[in-house]
């Protein structure tokens, strides 16, 4: 079965792992949705994630974070930029998501970034969604 939105389908599989209280979740892999979970390590949302080398498809294992009181790290995900309409931003239009709480992840040129790091390099691009 192809999937015609792979991102939003990994926003999807981690938001149903997270309402689900599992401690993992496997998502297909591909080059963008390890970048997507590269930055959701570094920003402290997951635990940690490892690429699983199988046959006949790769896939990424995302191990999800909760805090002391049993909640989860990640509140709430959300696809901006899809298929049917793609949005683009400069670097003076990239969003603060919850006032700082949360991060946009932008598709910029040099890679896919948050957007402060997308900010502070100077380049806009394809907003891809919102994390908190």
């Amino acid at each position: 079965m192809t999937v015609t939105d792979p991102i939003a389908d990994m926003l999807t599989r981690i938001r149903n792992a997270i309402m689900a209280r599992h401690d993992n979740v496997l998502i297909p892999a591909s080059k963008i949705k390890l970048s997507i979970a590269r930055i959701l390590k570094e920003e402290g949302f997951v635990t940690d994630y490892e690429v699983i080398k199988g046959k006949p498809h790769r896939a990424i294992k995302i191990i999800l974070r909760y805090l002391d009181d049993n909640k989860p790290a990640i509140s709430g995900l959300k696809r901006v930029s899809k298929p049917g309409l793609r949005v683009y931003v400069q670097k003076k239009e990239i969003p603060r998501v919850y006032s700082g709480l949360g991060i946009a992840i932008v598709s910029t040129s040099k890679g896919v970034r948050t957007g402060q790091q997308a900010w502070h390099q100077g380049s806009g691009g394809e907003l891809l969604c919102y994390v908190w």
